[in-house]
């Protein structure tokens, strides 16, 4: 079997690789005689085409002899080779409009397509994903646009520093008024959103101190989804319940709106669940939110605010409160400044692309070598043509035409 890693074709780059220069030669030695590797020749991934080739890797341009392809971020139609297996996020099994052209042309060339996604183990958990370091950049990002917003601070952009060490050397610079922080999610996104507030030494209190009590020391708290989300028929809460059907819940986050300067927010969203708020909100009084750092990056997604995604290399745009119109940066001091960035562990590429090869090696290498992989065919999305039956449901999405 021959492996291909795909040059990024999605534009602006993404500087990120499947597996690791290291990683690629271990996979070669260990599967002698039954994989091999090729890379896709690129001028602007984290690791230069030198460090494959020192290491013996072969590096080429032309990669259309290989049987599997990985990526990172979606493949431009035009690149997409016909009838190979490839891996990459889709960001298609949301019915997710801007990518419906990437999934017809998916079943016109007969692709197999693999979602890092839904690669889950036999429990269901997702096995392989950047999440923690998405976490980490972008409760890092947070900080860096509250600094920029209040001016009370000022540190380096997360990806002017080398590594992780170089981002807490960073933050150790930063000293917090008694702001309030809100934190949503506990995954692997939450997870590495706490590596950051816990780095900054910010105590964590309780749902009720958070709303009722003054500190005069900076906070977070860590809200699950049964802290903002009741039934709708009597406020109660049950978790199946709201996880099977998220449409008979309705959001009562405002109150955490009121008492909170800083939003991170890293929990997964169900389309049919309620928003955290609605963009109507941001314009009352007791609206105290300024600073939203949308590590999730659902664009019209929980976070309405979430008007488009940012950039690196333009992270934050503000939104006018009275208007719920995007505006320049820290263009004003009423308005919400918003973090959207959606390739975050872009930011520290190196190690977050080790922590995913890790990944990919213990899960998927071995699972490519057997015959009807179970790992493998959940997340297989399309196949020969056609939509797989766990993703039946995307074909009315994919059938229509703009």
């Amino acid at each position: 079997m021959k492996i291909g890693i795909i040059r990024e074709g999605k534009n602006p780059p993404d500087k990120r690789v499947p597996f690791t220069p290291e990683q690629l030669k271990s996979i070669q030695v260990e599967y002698a005689g039954k994989i091999s590797v090729q890379v896709q020749a690129s001028h602007f991934r984290a690791f230069t085409d030198q460090e494959f080739i020192d290491l013996g890797i072969e590096v080429v341009d032309d990669i259309s002899d290989c049987d599997v392809l990985f990526g990172v971020k979606e493949v431009p139609v035009d690149q997409l080779l016909e009838e190979k297996t490839y891996f990459f996020f889709s960001h298609t099994i949301k019915k997710q409009a801007y990518n419906r052209k990437l999934l017809q042309a998916v079943l016109d060339k007969k692709i197999r397509l693999i979602d890092y996604e839904v690669l889950k183990n036999e429990e269901g958990n997702r096995v392989v994903a950047f999440g923690r370091w998405a976490g980490i950049v972008g409760a890092y990002n947070a900080f860096w646009t509250y600094g920029k917003k209040t001016d009370l601070f000022e540190i380096k952009r997360a990806n002017e520093c080398v590594d992780l060490k170089a981002l807490h050397f960073e933050l150790a610079k930063v000293q917090l008024p008694p702001v309030k922080i809100i934190l949503t999610g506990s995954g692997r996104v939450g997870r590495g959103a706490l590596e950051i507030l816990n780095a900054m030494k910010i105590r964590e209190v309780s749902v009720h101190d958070f709303l009722h009590a003054y500190f005069d020391e900076p906070v977070y708290v860590q809200l699950s989804s049964s802290d903002y989300n009741r039934r709708k028929s009597d406020g109660g809460y049950d978790k199946q319940e709201y996880h099977s059907f998220p449409e008979k819940y309705e959001s009562h986050f405002q109150k955490f709106a009121e008492a909170g300067e800083i939003l991170i927010s890293g929990a997964y969203w169900d389309p049919d669940a309620p928003r955290l708020f609605e963009l109507k909100d941001i314009a009352g009084e007791d609206f105290q939110l300024s600073v939203i750092a949308d590590v999730s990056c659902d664009v019209g997604g929980s976070i309405p605010t979430t008007i488009t995604s940012s950039t690196i290399t333009d992270p934050v745009y503000d939104v006018d409160r009275e208007t719920g119109e995007k505006i320049p940066a820290f263009g004003s001091q009423t308005s919400i400044s918003v973090m959207a960035i959606d390739n975050l562990p872009c930011e520290l590429p190196r190690e977050a692309s080790q922590e995913f090869g890790i990944q990919l090696i213990k899960w998927v290498i071995p699972a490519l070598l057997e015959d009807n992989s179970g790992i493998l065919e959940r997340a297989t999305v399309a196949r020969d043509g056609d939509l797989t039956i766990e993703f039946i449901y995307l074909n009315e999405f994919v059938n229509q035409h703009e």
